[in-house]
Parts: structure tokens; C-alpha cells; sequence
């Protein structure tokens, strides 16, 4: 996917869900992944013609690993022009050692986004932006009902009310396979998942049977994604609590 198609499908969710308000500071949560790396690319251009002007920065949030070398990401931003802060936290300890958690994701993703608002917060910005996507979308819904009970997933806006923040996920309507192409495309430097995890997870298991479902019924996800839409209102839960 070229950069002009992959604005052109963020400008449409931006528009549609009122993102971006002029004088907006948007902090841009990078995990070293294509999708966010994507988007703070996506963003920055977007910037010198969006007609509400907003400022950038990026913010990587380091889980304590001790394995993963910031500096591609950090090189990135100084090729885009955009400030790159790190969030130091010890999340990898507390939750692989202390809590041994056997189903580790909601708990670091809670924490990880903890750090980002925290540390965004600090340096006075208003909002933060995440690269979820058209399939992390689906994923999210198969989550909630299968281990869940529930038909839920993320907002593409959310408001953080005891953090006084918001959240916006401008790649809603982007394909998983677009970002890949567009990264390989624009030699996107992606860093290598250091969690132990990787691949292994309930997400990995619902992003193969949504792919299956739509290997057996084509067009199943674009149903599903487009049900996901018209019941928005009806899955949000609590703002501070969100996964």
C-alpha cells in the first residue's frame, strides 16, 4: 500500500469520529511494531495538510525485558522530525515473575497503556494514538465472545475521564495486510517482539480462526467488522478500565 491510500483510509476514520480537534497534542504509543510505526509515519505527513493543526511526538514503553535496543525506533523519529521519549517500567517482572501470569496479555496491555498515558500526560499532551486496526477490531470481538460472554470491542475514540485523555486508533479501517505492505514498501524498521509470549496467545488463536471463518465464508469479516460498527455504542465499557 502506498503512503496516499494508506492516509486516505486514516483521514476517513479521523473525519468520521472527530480524532483530531485543532491545537491537539497526540502522543503516538510505538511498540517497535509495523502498525504503530505505521502510524506515526501515516500522522507526521498527515500533518503538513490536515487542517487542524496538532503536534507529535512518540512514545515507546520499555516493558524491562532487557532485551530490546530502542535505537532503530529513536533513528525513525529523528528521520520524521518527531520527538521520542521512553516510559522505563518494570511490567516484564510483574508480570512474568511476580504474578506468573498464565494468560499475561490483558494485564501487560492494561499496564504498558498505563505508562504511555502517564508519561504523555506529563508532557502535556491530551491524546494518544494507537495502531490498532480493521482486524484487531474483529480479534478484539472474537475475544470478548468466546472467553468473555460478551459482544465487545475497543472504541475508535475513548475518553480516559480520571486521566482527562483521549485515546484514538486512526487505522480502523485499515487491513493487517496493507500496514505489511506499506512497511515492507517504505522499509519501516521493525523490532522483534521481545515477549516470550509471541505467537502463542488467545489473540494469535483468534486472529487464525477469523482468517479460517473467512477462508470458509468469504466475506465474513468484512460482516463482521461492519456489525462491530453499528453496535459501537452498545460494547464500550468503562473508559478506565478498557483492555
Amino acid at each position: 500500500m502506498k503512503l496516499q491510500q494508506l492516509m486516505s483510509y486514516a483521514r476517513r476514520a479521523i473525519d468520521d469520529y472527530s480524532m483530531i480537534q485543532e491545537g491537539d497534542k497526540i502522543a503516538v504509543g510505538v511498540s517497535g511494531g509495523k502498525d504503530s510505526l505505521a502510524l506515526l509515519y501515516c500522522l507526521k505527513e498527515m500533518q503538513r495538510f490536515y487542517p487542524n493543526h496538532y503536534d507529535l511526538e512518540a512514545i515507546s514503553v520499555d516493558l524491562g525485558f532487557g532485551n530490546i535496543d530502542f535505537q532503530k525506533i529513536e533513528d525513525f523519529c529523528k528521520k520524521l522530525d518527531v520527538p521520542f521519549y521512553v516510559a522505563s517500567t518494570e511490567i516484564a517482572t510483574i508480570v512474568f515473575d511476580d504474578r506468573k501470569e498464565k494468560s499475561p496479555c490483558s494485564l501487560c496491555a492494561k499496564m504498558r497503556k498505563g505508562a504511555l498515558n502517564t508519561l504523555a500526560k506529563s508532557h502535556g499532551f491530551n491524546k494518544t494514538a494507537f495502531g490498532h486496526h480493521r482486524d484487531d477490531v474483529i480479534e478484539t470481538m472474537l475475544l470478548s465472545l468466546i472467553f468473555e460472554g460478551r459482544f465487545y470491542s475497543f472504541s475508535p475514540v475513548t475518553y480516559l475521564d480520571r486521566m482527562d485523555l483521549t485515546l484514538i486508533r486512526p487505522f480502523l479501517y485499515v487491513e493487517e495486510a496493507d500496514i505489511i505492505g506499506f512497511a515492507n514498501k517504505y522499509d519501516i524498521p521493525v523490532l522483534k517482539n521481545p515477549c516470550p509470549v509471541d505467537g502463542e496467545t488467545k489473540r494469535q488463536y483468534a486472529k487464525e480462526l477469523a482468517n479460517q471463518i473467512n477462508r470458509v465464508h468469504p466475506g465474513a469479516k468484512d460482516r463482521m467488522f461492519h456489525a462491530i460498527l453499528e453496535n459501537v455504542r452498545s460494547y464500550q465499557i468503562d473508559n478506565n478500565t478498557e483492555e
